[in-house]
């Protein structure tokens, strides 16, 4: 059973200023509690059916708290909740911008829509890049949303909230830093490196001039057949999944 004090927690997870005070986040269904729970982020609750506990072993030191589906759903963000609520604690990322002399990451500049963050922390998981650095007016990752579009891809990817433009300024002469422009280089003629940084921009403005001042490498994804006629933008996560598709291409 699902006591008061439990679930008015689930219900003021929604809230940023709570979950920023305790350093929890909630997860819901079956793919985004199993793949947390096979992740370095600590569970401190399973809220779940009988049926969902008697096919899953889990730790001794989670504790676990059987409800009725119909309970489930009282507390559930989604709209259609499936068997099983997971509390998660937080990480505590450490910032280590040197990766990026490594690995491909992603830069975001404010991101607004929770969703579009969750899309984009599923890309990168598709495309094996593990570290985002985010803007402070990025939305935050440990919105229901934001973690529900993940699918459980924020196991395994690393977010770094920090100040972008100050971050790009500190690499700039170190790493190449990609952007998206529609004045910038067709990016299938454009020959891409293994490692840098890719910035992408806010839903409505793109990437803020604070940002674009610092990047080396101005790319543009173009339409097909060039010079037809159509949409004026891409949204962002599905501009991201192309961009990263082109890198890992080359």
């Amino acid at each position: 059973m699902i006591s008061k004090s439990i679930l008015k927690l689930i219900r003021s997870l929604d809230q940023k200023k709570v979950r920023k005070e305790c350093g929890l986040f909630i997860a819901e269904g079956g793919k985004s509690v199993g793949d947390l729970l096979n992740s370095d982020i600590r569970c401190k609750y399973i809220i779940a059916t009988s049926e969902w506990l008697a096919s899953h072993t889990l730790p001794k030191e989670i504790e676990i708290i059987k409800a009725k589906r119909e309970e489930i759903e009282r507390a559930s963000f989604l709209r259609s909740p499936q068997g099983v609520i997971g509390i998660f604690h937080q990480r505590n990322e450490k910032i280590d911008p040197t990766i990026a002399g490594t690995e491909l990451c992603l830069a975001l500049d404010d991101i607004q829509d929770p969703g579009n963050l969750g899309t984009i922390v599923r890309i990168a998981d598709w495309f094996g890049i593990e570290h985002i650095f985010c803007s402070q007016g990025t939305a935050d990752i440990y919105n229901p949303k934001a973690v529900q579009a993940t699918m459980g891809a924020i196991g395994r990817i690393h977010l770094h909230y920090t100040s972008l433009p100050q971050l790009l300024e500190e690499l700039k002469d170190k790493i190449p830093i990609y952007g998206t422009f529609l004045d910038g280089e067709n990016m299938y003629e454009k020959r891409l490196e293994k490692h840098g940084i890719i910035v992408m921009g806010n839903e409505g403005n793109g990437i803020g001039n604070e940002c674009a001042k610092h990047i080396s490498e101005r790319l543009f994804i173009p339409n097909y057949p060039i010079g037809r006629p159509t949409s004026e933008s891409l949204n962002v996560s599905m501009a991201t999944a192309i961009i990263c598709a082109e890198f890992r291409r080359q």
